[in-house]
């Protein structure tokens, strides 16, 4: 009979439990596992104090440290051994849940969970303290050992193209959450310091196919952490002190720069990022299969909105807590402000952050304000219009304000800073980050706001102006998405004309290299083909990110809604006609606030279904409201720009029963919209610029397609007619004196340059003659030639339009043309036209192909014959003939009989 084996006893089973946990002997008893450890020193002194040789939970602290402290070659180094001690204790665990004994059970659950605390404790002190511990680990790594565990943590990292990578190392379960949870702050913050410089490092130039989300996943982790949000705030390089900062220093080196570095768009050469994206998923796309090509746009949408997604979380934490929210407006704040530059039309790339880092900045921050921009815009009374002057955090003051001069916005300042001195004291009601974000920060101390050279600094407050959060995400998403959003969008716009330019040129040098070959043309052409490569590489890149990405843009047109809702707001709401006296609060706001929003309408408007879903309506009402009233917005330009959104929005233009409502069922419009037309296309005639003179004439050639649109549709016409009769002698009466003077410069313009085109066609058609002259002046007249086909386009269309709107205008209002100040200008006009078109010099104005300068000779004649019998008919008091006949230099029996 077998005899039954002797039970052990609780000691017994705590000893074999911790040795097996820590790995170290009280005796020297040959162990086979050479991991394990002989503390002999730690034996010797427990046997002088009486004690057995045992190990206990109450000498488990003594035995780590004598186990770390010990010169011990072959053993582990300490944070391995830390790390495992903490996983063997995690599997010991399992294995006491089979315990029958419950009290057993209860008491060996008690030594492995304190085996567990006294081990992450250890690895804090260590990570802490590095050289506390002798370390015999030949391979040491710069990088903090716990960051593998973190990426084991958060998860492997997919990249851009489905390939998966992971840290390779096995994290213990919950070791991460027990290290952060209870850490004491002083202890950890060394060691969350090296994990946010490490984190930085891992995504430095990291583009948006390498390995960037497993790092973003592991920052959110660690700001989920009270202990890790601090840190992270804290660190010296959260926002870096130099005297070389600058836009590009910030990025480049502050903890969360990298992170918004990384970007499909194109960046200076010093900058770019691995794998290059224009290479990798652009080069030579015109071979390319069209799904190859739409596989990278999905890609890089999906990878880049994944950052958005991560990096607005990150900010969400931070900005949720109290302790940390204030630094965080400081770092957005001195990003805007050390990046002001990048409004510039050429901006310097070492000085000023990417173009990258400042559209993931701007689809960040609209994330931030969705809270508040709910279909009622509920919270906009939360914006302050004052946070433009008297805040600290944003330098906004001397950007160009909407009609107000410095000089008035400094007055305005000195006015008002008592009243700011008294809110600053305000508002501690609303002090506190709610989930949705309606949360109360204060300015910072840095940054005292620049007093304005007439302004009394004893007057400036001693205290900060307090404004509620969604006040400040406001006002930072407007200047983030000015220098980021906006900004690629004309960055974007010149690409593709650089490279419409390079097309056109090289196109003119191939011709010319088969006209008269040489190697110097051969080089050219070499070179422009490679420039339209990498030009047509960054044009996808910024079609991937931005075009292709309807979240962004629907996002945006969601905050600049707020922007127009906001600001009409401060002139009583939408309502015509405007007050007299624009208000101060109104005059004073930027500029790009009313640019970026037209800007980004136009844009979006070009793009196919971007608008769907969009509530156009408060646009439309913003931009009739404002289009012809110069007291309210000074820059003619920024008028102008509303004219071309209602352009994009034509219907036959949008190809969408949603803009047609906008022009043919909506109040104000079918009000306002043909008399301020009207209005604008008279004031654009002076707009202060040195090239007034000939941007008139596109801007007119929009209000002149508005305006025939608006024609055909009965209301508007109606309008129209009232118009001309009510303001017969006065805006009306200016409105067809620009017009006609415009019709007669551009045909004019245009015929005559048509008669020096078929000049050059007749020496170059001269192919013995032509081969005669040296190559150089050849290249000089045959880029004359090319110049003057596109001048004859441009001119012949806007005339076209011109002449198209005196036709049918005149169809059904007669009275204006025949007043005394119109009608002989009208009938010398018509008259030398007409002599033009089928007089004798009739065939010096043949083309081999009319169609392409938009020279409709026929149409033309047809429009002008129009022009007569409509007038004829209007004219009760026969004015008309007797101004034809009158007209001696261009009236002639024969042609006009």
């Amino acid at each position: 009979m077998a005899t039954q084996k002797p039970s052990r006893t609780p000691a017994e089973i705590e000893d074999i439990i911790l040795r097996k946990i820590f790995l170290v002997s009280l005796v020297d008893s040959m162990e086979n596992d050479s991991r394990v450890v002989y503390l002999e020193m730690t034996a010797a002194e427990i046997l002088s104090e009486g004690k057995e040789l045992k190990l206990t939970r109450e000498l488990m602290e003594r035995i780590v440290i004598d186990r770390l402290s010990g010169s011990f070659p072959a053993a582990e180094p300490p944070f391995q051994y830390l790390l495992n001690c903490y996983r063997r204790a995690y599997d010991e665990g399992k294995k006491i849940a089979s315990m029958k004994d419950k009290n057993v059970r209860a008491e060996m659950e008690i030594v492995v969970k304190q085996a567990k605390k006294l081990a992450v404790a250890y690895c804090r002190i260590h990570l802490g303290n590095p050289d506390m511990f002798p370390n015999h680990d030949t391979g040491k790594s710069s990088v903090s050992p716990l960051l593998p565990l973190i990426f084991s943590e958060v998860g492997g990292n997919l990249d851009g193209f489905g390939g998966s990578s992971s840290s390779g190392v096995s994290n213990p379960r919950d070791f991460v959450e027990e290290f952060f949870r209870d850490a004491d702050y002083d202890s950890i913050e060394p060691v969350l310091k090296q994990l946010y410089e490490d984190l930085r490092g891992s995504v430095l130039k990291v583009s948006p196919l390498g390995n960037f989300q497993q790092p973003l996943r592991a920052l959110l982790l660690l700001v989920n952490y009270p202990v890790g949000a601090k840190a992270l705030v804290s660190h010296p390089w959260w926002i870096p002190k130099s005297v070389y900062m600058n836009g590009r220093v910030i990025e480049m080196t502050s903890i969360l720069g990298p992170f918004f570095h990384v970007s499909a768009l194109p960046d200076h050469y010093m900058f770019k990022s691995e794998p290059e994206i224009g290479q990798q998923c652009f080069s030579e796309a015109s071979t390319r299969r069209p799904a190859d090509l739409l596989s990278s746009f999905t890609t890089i949408k999906t990878v880049m909105n994944n950052l958005y997604d991560g990096l607005a979380e990150v900010l969400r934490v931070l900005l949720k807590n109290t302790i940390t929210r204030e630094n965080v407006l400081e770092y957005l704040g001195e990003v805007i402000n050390k990046n002001s530059s990048r409004a510039q039309i050429q901006v310097d790339p070492l000085s000023c952050a990417s173009s990258g880092m400042f559209v993931n900045l701007s689809a960040i921050m609209i994330r931030l304000c969705e809270p508040f921009l709910d279909a009622s815009l509920s919270k906009r009374d939360k914006i302050d219009p004052k946070y433009v002057f008297y805040s600290n955090r944003l330098e906004m003051r001397g950007l160009t304000a909407l009609h107000a001069s410095s000089e008035e916005v400094s007055e305005w300042f000195d006015h008002n800073i008592a009243k700011v001195d008294n809110s600053a004291n305000t508002g501690d009601g609303e002090n506190r980050l709610i989930q949705s974000e309606e949360a109360t920060s204060s300015s910072t101390n840095v940054n005292e706001p620049s007093v304005p050279k007439n302004s009394n600094p004893a007057s400036r407050s001693t205290q900060k102006a307090k404004y509620p959060f969604i006040c400040e995400c406001f006002f930072m998403t407007a200047r983030v998405l000015n220098l980021g959003l906006l900004k690629a969008f004309s960055d974007f716009k010149h690409l593709v004309q650089d490279i419409s330019r390079c097309e056109d040129t090289l196109a003119s040098f191939k011709a010319m290299q088969e006209q008269s070959p040489s190697p110097q043309l051969q080089q050219d052409i070499s070179r422009l083909e490679k420039e339209i490569e990498l030009h047509t590489q960054s044009k996808f890149c910024y079609e991937a990110q931005i075009l292709r990405d309807g979240g962004i843009l629907q996002r945006a047109l969601s905050y600049y809604r707020l922007m127009v809702v906001w600001l009409v707001g401060l002139v009583g709401g939408f309502k015509m006609p405007l007050p007299s006296a624009c208000p101060k609060e109104f005059a004073s706001m930027p500029e790009h606030f009313v640019e970026d929003t037209m800007e980004l309408l136009i844009f979006a408007s070009r793009i196919p279904r971007a608008l769907d879903g969009v509530m156009l309506d408060d646009f439309m009402n913003f931009i009739i409201m404002f289009m012809a009233s110069p007291e309210y917005i000074r820059n003619p330009y920024l008028r102008a720009k509303m004219v071309e959104v209602l352009n994009c929005w034509m219907p036959r233009r949008s190809g969408s029963k949603a803009t047609e409502t906008l022009f043919e069922g909506h109040q104000l419009s079918l009000e306002y919209l043909v008399k301020n037309l009207l209005k604008l296309y008279v004031d654009i005639e002076f707009t202060g610029s040195h090239t007034q003179f000939y941007d008139k004439f596109n801007i007119r050639h929009n209000i002149a397609e508005l305006l025939e649109y608006l024609w055909q549709v009965p209301s508007h016409r109606n309008v129209w007619r009232k118009i001309a009769k009510d303001e017969e002698k006065g805006v009306y009466l200016n409105f067809l004196n620009f017009l006609v003077n415009d019709s007669i410069y551009l045909l004019d313009e245009s015929l005559n340059k048509i008669l020096e085109l078929k000049e050059l066609e007749a020496e170059m058609s001269n192919t013995i003659e032509w081969e005669r002259r040296p190559a150089q002046e050849r290249q000089e007249r045959t880029r004359l030639f090319h110049s003057q086909e596109n001048i004859i386009k441009i001119d012949m269309k806007l005339a076209n339009e011109d002449v198209s709107l005196l036709a049918f205008t005149s169809d059904q209002i007669t009275a204006p043309f025949l007043l005394p100040e119109m009608v002989e200008r009208v009938a010398s006009m018509l008259n030398y036209f007409l002599l033009q078109l089928v007089g004798p010099q009739r065939k010096s104005l043949s083309l081999k192909d009319p169609e392409k300068y938009e020279f409709r000779p026929k149409l033309l004649l047809k429009q002008i014959v129009n022009i007569y019998v409509n007038l004829a008919k209007g004219d009760k008091d026969k004015i008309f003939p007797a101004a034809i006949t009158r007209d001696g230099r261009s009236y002639n029996d024969q042609v006009n009989l």
